[in-house]
């Protein structure tokens, strides 16, 4: 069933352990997901950024097809359809509109006081619909780390006024991690990290889970992260299983040439959830 995010990841907050953010490119991925979670009843957030919203036909597109394959799948666990790095109010209400259970407005590229403006009429609007909102602070970087490429890094006191002035659900502060691969050394800011998840008293929300070490992310959640991230990693796994085997396949039916990377997609969500420890948890 589709539901927002603030059970589960209250519940993960509780707990420690984190719930899997998995993007979500076409209607295969989205039923290899979805099928995987519930044999492994993993609570389980279906991320759809604006780039894939276009590719796929519209926000509810993406709505019909989710609510439609957990109904013909006969999915039992606890589904959230979020809107992934919405670049604006409008963008979030659209998506909100369409049926999408959260939404995270991020305005992180505004001084912090637009970004509390723009956050606090996203929620305004999210909490009428009974939607959870994310929000982020600082900027998650591109892919050197060994150059501090687009880093900003969350300020505490910044996160705590945007949490407290704004009403968010979940919080995801920048604190080393970069979108894509890494081309340096994951450094993440666990005494940042533990601070801010205190003083706030939010789950966090740690982007561009891809390429962090195991150990960091059992630190990670350790310190109050509750939602991670997943997308390139996945990618990567899929489109080289499906390399290697077209290879020595024939095939030429698009729906026997995607499921060739079936399998190494589900044991990448399989390894990830058993990472975030977020298995049998409903």
């Amino acid at each position: 069933m589709l539901v927002n995010a603030c059970e589960m990841l209250n519940s993960a907050k509780k707990e420690k352990y984190a719930v899997p953010h998995f993007n979500i490119n076409n209607l295969e991925w989205t039923r290899f997901i979805l099928e995987e979670c519930e044999k492994l009843r993993t609570p389980v957030i279906l991320g759809v950024s604006e780039g894939v919203m276009k590719y796929m036909g519209g926000f509810k597109t993406i709505y019909d097809m989710v609510v439609d394959l957990i109904d013909y799948l006969n999915i039992t666990i606890p589904v959230c359809l979020h809107l992934d790095h919405g670049s604006s109010y409008e963008v979030c209400k659209d998506a909100i509109d369409a049926g999408f259970t959260s939404v995270m407005i991020d305005a992180s590229k505004y001084p912090l006081d637009k970004n509390i403006d723009i956050t606090r009429q996203v929620v305004a609007y999210a909490k009428s619909k009974n939607v959870s909102v994310e929000a982020e602070i600082g900027r998650v970087g591109g892919e050197n780390l060994d150059n501090n490429n687009g880093i900003v890094y969350a300020d505490v006191s910044e996160s705590v006024r945007l949490s407290q002035n704004t009403g968010i659900d979940f919080l995801a502060p920048a604190l080393g991690s970069v979108h894509g691969l890494y081309k340096g050394e994951p450094k993440l800011n666990f005494d940042r990290m533990e601070e801010i998840s205190k003083l706030t008293n939010l789950p966090l929300v740690l982007h561009g889970g891809s390429g962090i070490y195991d150990e960091q992310i059992k630190k990670a959640i350790s310190c109050g992260i509750c939602k991670i991230n997943f997308n390139t990693e996945l990618q990567i796994a899929w489109s080289n299983s499906l390399r290697e085997k077209i290879k020595t396949d024939e095939s030429y039916d698009p729906r026997k040439v995607i499921k060739m990377g079936e399998d190494t997609l589900k044991e990448c969500v399989r390894n990830k959830c058993e990472l975030l420890g977020s298995i049998h948890r409903v």
